[in-house]
């Protein structure tokens, strides 16, 4: 089922490109989400040859430049904002297409309710918006996975909700093992609701037995997923050390 892989937020956020690659390699991790703003700066406004020699990195190594991971949101009242948003999804896929990643991570941040906007209205502008994006992916060979995220949009009723406003294959989601999945001890519910639309998971503290992790990697089996687990975990004084004790975890939880 899958492999395992490192989203750059929060253990990765100072690491530059070569140590990224060293350790990720060192410990047996094969995949990268490179998350904007950290140290390593793989940003839109990259030129030319900078793009090229991230590219170039990874493809010389054993650890694949996945994604990239955004805070490109279209949740927002103003229209202008969300434009800036589609915009700026865009650039990430000029910049993903370029350095060789697949999919460009965003997120849903949010309901409106509470300044009188329809809960159905702005879930249905934040599939239209994703739609958008992912049609002018296409002719990049870049995919728009959807993070389930933010408050009350972490709730997997809206990003499904969502995801049927998108009605593109481009869009996919992002499963992010929010406790907000759990729902009597199981996440079975809630995974049904979106599993036809899972691209990417991210995966976070093993150890925690507030979240059924054994079942989420079995669901995941069973519906036949060959994507990557990408741990998204915090800082540590010894990363290598944590690196190796966490595939270990997760290859005992997946075999």
């Amino acid at each position: 089922m899958g492999r395992l892989g490192l989203v750059t937020y929060n253990l990765a956020k100072d690491w530059d490109i070569p140590t990224i690659i060293n350790r990720c390699s060192t410990a047996g991790f094969e995949a990268v989400e490179l998350r904007t703003t950290h140290a390593h700066g793989v940003e839109p406004m990259l030129g030319r040859v900078e793009r090229e020699r991230v590219k170039q990195q990874f493809s010389e190594s054993s650890v694949r430049l996945l994604s990239l991971g955004t805070v490109c949101e279209y949740h927002a009242v103003d229209a202008g904002e969300v434009r800036r948003n589609i915009e700026l999804t865009r650039d990430f896929v000029r910049l993903a297409a370029d350095v060789g990643a697949v999919g460009v991570k965003v997120r849903p941040n949010g309901l409106q309710e509470d300044r009188g906007v329809p809960r159905s209205k702005t879930l249905t502008q934040i599939g239209l918006a994703l739609r958008e994006c992912g049609e002018f992916a296409v002719g990049y060979g870049v995919e728009v996975w959807l993070e389930v995220h933010g408050r009350g949009t972490n709730d997997l009723r809206c990003i499904k909700t969502i995801m049927e406003a998108v009605a593109h294959d481009n869009v996919g989601v992002c499963w992010n093992s929010n406790a907000t999945d759990v729902e009597n001890g199981s996440v079975k519910a809630n995974f049904n609701l979106v599993k036809n639309w899972i691209r990417s998971v991210h995966i976070n503290e093993l150890y925690l037995e507030s979240y059924p992790w054994l079942e989420l990697f079995n669901l995941l089996k069973e519906h036949g997923y060959q994507g990557y687990c990408l741990a998204e975990i915090p800082e540590s004084p010894e990363p290598e050390r944590l690196m190796k004790y966490y595939r270990a975890l997760w290859l005992e939880l997946t075999k």
